[in-house]
């Protein structure tokens, strides 16, 4: 009985949440709307009939023209103001990550809606009425499969079956082709480095005014991703102890949101010197150069001894993954969040594991029907600064130089390719 309580409770929570941030959509979303939906007053009409992307090949990105894309129901169209440059990109352009090509990246942006799919509802409409400036988040739940009935959006079957292995969205068909010959162009997520993105509206949320328009982009994939796995997955409470390891832009994306929590300790470890730097006017109250000192031992020593409550693996390394189990405590938990090529494996003790209860949490995103807004209201009213996290900017003739500029380690913070 106190099991059956226990779910029902949290998902009672959970849709609580939905209406305190989607109050038109109830709490079963989409689902169940009045009749009212998106006419051909609502489709965008434009005089140009094409628009230009940053599309992968099989060699380099290049700039090429494509169709204007057309959005379906329940789908929004955005302007886009600007696109984050992620790790998660770069492994599909290495081919660390298999993926369908010719594609176009970009799975974090920030636009203006600019239309509805014929037939959307209503409560679309009212949430995101043409002319919001809004953000796109990188997962874009169907708000249908079994795991987004579940409160589950960030394991959205839909979202990883035919947008993440095929390049689709949910009517299994992409948005976007050439415009020379109509051919079929895959879309990473909605296919972010584009002038104009197709994105479910699931995954959309408004922002406010006072948000950095273009900045505010990177609050789809990398404060996204930090704050799940926080929130979420670590459920990192006020006055914990905290370890990031990897400082990139989800790791000082989640140095800032557990400054904000109220964590007693945040430990941030690095190889950069000047990324830990950084890292002390984000919220860190300690760094540890990797290459310097051992980083198990050091964070260890800062906890007299204990370890953290919470360790987050923000790289995808073999060797910081083992790291982060060997520097929590006793019935700590080490959160897994970065991203690895296909086939890199870690390995841990398993006795260690066992014998001390270490809770080993992938975590992957979050939840846009929630999260996405949680994040833009705590940002709009000024506990986490977007701005502070972009150390570059580049235009769209430029995304190839920006990816190889991650790739090459001389971005720090997170980066974004200002198209609008």
């Amino acid at each position: 009985k106190r099991i059956l309580v226990k779910v029902h409770l949290s998902t009672m929570l959970r849709l609580c949440v939905e209406s305190l941030f989607r109050p038109q959509l109830g709490a079963s979303g989409f689902k169940h709307l009045s009749s009212r939906s998106a006419s051909t007053t609502n489709v965008f009409h434009s005089s140009v009939d094409t628009m230009l992307a940053a599309v992968l090949n099989n060699g380099e990105m290049t700039i090429e023209k494509l169709r204007m894309p057309v959005p379906k129901a329940g789908e929004v169209l955005l302007k886009t103001k600007a696109c984050g440059v992620c790790h998660t990109d770069l492994h599909v352009i290495k081919n660390e990550v298999p993926f369908p090509r010719p594609a176009v990246m970009g799975h974090e942006v920030s636009g203006e809606v600019v239309a509805h799919g014929e037939g959307s509802p209503s409560a679309q409409l009212d949430y995101l009425p043409v002319g919001t400036r809004a953000v796109g988040a990188f997962i874009m739940p169907c708000l249908d499969c079994f795991f987004c009935e579940h409160g589950q959006e960030e394991m959205c079957e839909k979202f990883f079956d035919l947008n993440r292995l095929k390049g689709q969205l949910y009517d299994g068909s992409t948005r976007l082709y050439r415009a020379s010959d109509d051919s079929p162009i895959a879309m990473y997520s909605m296919g972010g480095l584009a002038e104009y993105c197709v994105v479910p509206a699931s995954a959309v949320a408004p922002m406010a005014a006072n948000l950095p328009y273009a900045e505010s982009a990177i609050l789809g994939c990398a404060l996204f991703t930090a704050f799940g796995a926080l929130h979420n997955s670590a459920r990192l409470r006020e006055g914990d102890t905290l370890a990031i390891l990897g400082t990139g832009g989800i790791g000082a994306a989640a140095i800032q949101i557990a400054s904000g929590i109220g964590a007693a300790s945040i430990i941030a470890v690095d190889i950069d010197d000047g990324k830990l730097a950084k890292m002390l006017s984000l919220g860190a109250t300690h760094t540890i150069n990797a290459k310097k000192d051992d980083p198990v031992a050091a964070i260890r020593a800062i906890t007299n001894g204990r370890g953290v409550d919470v360790a987050v693996e923000a790289l995808g390394s073999p060797v910081t993954f083992r790291n982060a189990v060997m520097a929590v405590r006793d019935g700590g938990r080490a959160v897994m969040v970065g991203i690895a090529p296909v086939g890199v494996e870690a390995s841990v003790p398993i006795t260690h594991i066992v014998r001390r209860q270490i809770k080993i949490i992938g975590s992957y995103g979050a939840r846009a029907t929630t999260d996405l807004p949680a994040l833009l209201d705590m940002t709009a009213k000024g506990k986490l600064n977007v701005q502070s996290l972009i150390t570059r900017s580049y235009t769209l003739a430029e995304a190839a130089t920006a990816y190889k500029d991650l790739d090459n380690g001389t971005i720090t913070g997170r980066a974004i390719v200002v198209i609008g």
